[in-house]
Order: C-alpha cells, then sequence, then structure tokens
C-alpha cells in the first residue's frame, strides 16, 4: 500500500503565494510510482480544502488554487469551474487520514514557525523539514542570532527592538541604532523572502523602515550592513547533517539594494552562481558554521544557511532558513542538484529523513512504566 504524502501550501502569511509556487514544484517532482500525492492548500482566510488526490503531475500552479463559493462548494481558482474540485476539511478530519505524511511548504507565520509543526506532533503524524524547536527558533531571527552568538558563530552587530520599546521610548532606540555603522537593514523578526525589509542609509529613513517592518511583527532586528558577497549553502540530514556545495547570489544593476522579495522570485536577471568561486578555507569554514548552527537550533530535516563573505574571507552568518523556497529558482534545489543530488532525489532523500526521526521519536519512552 502506498503511502499519501500530503503537501500543505499557501497559508495566511504574506508569503502566500510563493508557497503555491514551491508546491507545484514540489508535486510536480515527486515519484507517483512510490507515492499518493495529495494537496492540501491553506487559503488567506486559514481554511483548510483537500484537493483532489492527483494520479499524475499537473501542469500548472493555477490547478493548486481553490476557493468556497458562497454554497459551500470548493471551485477551482477564482471559480472559474462550476463543479466542485476539492473539500474543507477540519483537523479532525485530517487526523482520521491514514498512512499518510506530511510535507509542508509553507513560508512565514504559521508555517515555518512551528506551529503546524507542533500540531503534526500532536497527532502524532511524520512529517519533512525541520521539527517544531529548529523552525520556531530558526524563523525568529532575534532568538537564533542570540543562540548563534551563544556557540560562538560570527555574525554582523544588530540591535532588538520591540514595537512597544518604539513607540514608548523612540530616541533611547535610535540612540542604540546609531550604535552601529550606516547603513543598515530593518527586518521583522518573524518574516521570511526578504518580506518587510528595508535598507536605511542614514537616521532621517528610519523611522519609515521601521513603520514597514512592525506592519509584519511586533519585533525586528536592525542589523549593521556590511559589504561582501552573499554565500548560501543547504544542509541536510538529521543527527550527520551534510553540507551542499557554495552558491553566490547576484542581483543585477542598481534595482535592488538587496536581495529583495522580487529578486528572489520575479527578476530572472538576478544570477546565481554555484558553485560560487571561494578559496577553500572560506568554503571549509562556512561548511563548519552551517553544521554549528543547524546543531545549535537542534535542525532535521533541512535548512539553508546565509552567509556574508567579505574582500578579506571575513564570514558572518546571516540566517538559517528552515523552509527554504522550492520554486524552479530557489536556491535550496539549485545547490543539490549541483552537489548530485537532483530534485526528485532530494524529495524522496526528505521523506526518508522525515520517517527516520518519526521512527526514532516513537522508540523513545514518554510514559511512566
Amino acid at each position: 500500500m502506498k503511502q499519501t504524502v500530503v503537501v500543505f501550501y499557501g497559508g495566511k502569511s504574506a508569503e502566500h503565494e510563493v508557497s503555491v509556487v514551491s508546491a507545484f514544484s514540489v508535486i510536480k517532482a515527486l515519484d507517483y510510482n512510490q507515492f499518493n500525492i495529495q494537496p492540501m492548500y491553506i487559503s488567506y482566510e486559514g481554511n483548510w480544502i483537500k484537493g483532489p488526490e492527483l494520479q499524475a503531475p499537473i501542469q500548472n500552479s493555477e490547478q493548486l488554487k481553490f476557493t468556497i463559493s458562497e454554497t459551500g462548494d470548493v471551485l477551482l481558482g477564482d471559480g472559474e469551474k462550476t463543479q466542485s474540485v476539492g473539500q474543507k476539511i477540519s483537523i479532525a478530519e485530517f487526523a482520521a487520514l491514514e498512512n499518510i505524511i506530511a510535507f509542508p511548504v509553507l513560508h512565514g507565520p504559521n508555517g515555518e514557525d512551528g506551529t503546524i509543526q507542533g500540531l503534526f506532533e500532536t497527532l502524532n503524524i511524520p512529517y519533512v523539514g525541520a521539527n517544531v524547536i529548529a523552525s520556531s527558533t530558526g524563523m525568529d531571527k532575534i532568538v537564533s542570532k542570540e543562540i548563534f552568538k551563544a556557540v560562538d558563530i560570527p555574525q554582523v552587530p544588530f540591535v532588538a527592538v520591540r514595537n512597544v520599546d518604539w513607540q514608548d521610548s523612540k530616541l533611547e532606540m535610535i540612540e542604540a541604532i546609531n550604535t552601529l555603522n550606516y547603513p543598515v537593514f530593518v527586518k521583522p523578526a518573524n518574516m521570511g523572502s526578504s518580506v518587510g525589509i528595508s535598507k536605511v542609509m542614514k537616521e532621517s529613513e528610519l523611522d519609515a523602515a521601521m513603520t514597514e517592518a512592525f506592519l509584519f511583527d511586533r519585533r525586528i532586528v536592525v542589523e549593521q550592513g556590511v559589504t561582501a558577497r552573499e554565500i548560501e549553502v543547504a544542509v541536510l540530514g538529521n543527527e550527520r547533517p551534510e553540507v551542499s556545495l557554495a552558491g553566490e547570489i547576484m542581483p543585477k544593476g542598481d534595482s535592488h539594494a538587496f536581495y529583495t522579495y522580487k529578486a528572489k522570485y520575479a527578476d530572472t536577471s538576478t544570477e546565481l552562481i554555484i558553485p560560487s568561486p571561494l578559496d577553500d578555507g572560506a568554503y571549509d569554514q562556512i561548511v563548519e558554521y552551517a553544521k554549528q548552527a543547524y546543531i545549535a537550533l537542534d535542525g532535521t530535516g533541512v535548512s539553508r544557511a546565509d552567509f556574508f563573505v567579505t574582500a578579506d574571507n571575513s564570514i558572518y552568518l546571516n540566517e538559517l532558513n528552515t523552509m527554504p523556497g522550492f520554486t524552479p529558482v530557489s536556491m535550496f534545489p539549485l545547490l543539490w542538484a549541483e552537489s548530485g543530488l537532483p530534485y526528485g532525489e532530494l524529495l524522496n532523500r526528505m521523506i526518508e529523513l522525515a520517517m527516520e526521526r518519526y521512527e526514532q521519536k516513537s522508540r523513545l519512552q514518554n510514559k511512566n512504566n
């Protein structure tokens, strides 16, 4: 009996559309001879919509979008089809499904922050990707930075700011931020895909950038800018993580002040260089820091480690992304493809790691005898 892979995508976050595109890439590449494939779309409103079980790869991501009509029918896309094509289900109905493994492809809050991973744990359902603790700490830039600092992984200087402190003590917060060298980057603590991030060249631009970031989170992090190359590696594994070749991001022209949301997903002029021409010593150090960061967050499944490398080969960890993109232009699958693990085999390996972790945890003693 084939196991059913339930692919979760969409979600209530600002990264909904990226999630749909990532899910399309995953669903297209999964092994239909080995698995049954079940789309599970989460709408902007938070409804769980169980799409039709797929027997073969679909042709485009629009086939993964559903709406609920006034009569309660599930329709494809904006409702261009009159017949019902899916079913709105409850968590209890999902929990009743048998022989399944969850494959979350959800970016941002309620997807990569440990919340849905905690639900899978509660329901005793195996799931692909990072566990609860790695997801929650990896998503929170402030918490993860404090953890990386505790294990002596180099990072650029930063200042954490709460919305309440910005409202009540703005002058003190500005004074703290001004201890950094401009330009600085203002980021929501819990958001990915460069959403809500601003590059600030001088103090007079701070207020607008903070206002933008606070639209997405009540806590933000302000990081000192650094003139450096942007280098990424992919991490795969549970107890013994493996690290891919390094890739370099090269946004073209002056249209992007940094690797923005548009540069990642809409601008085909952004160049990804794999493998990146790094000195051997720099690459080896990046691999070591990536493993240290992964283990420090108790990483499992997958992550992408993002670094800055300066002209003198100083290396700074930017972040560990526990739910990297899986679109056709996403760095994570491209890095593994260049490292000898093609997309389809990568997905199979991720599922194997999920089952390995599930079986290992199932053997632990959780109650008194």
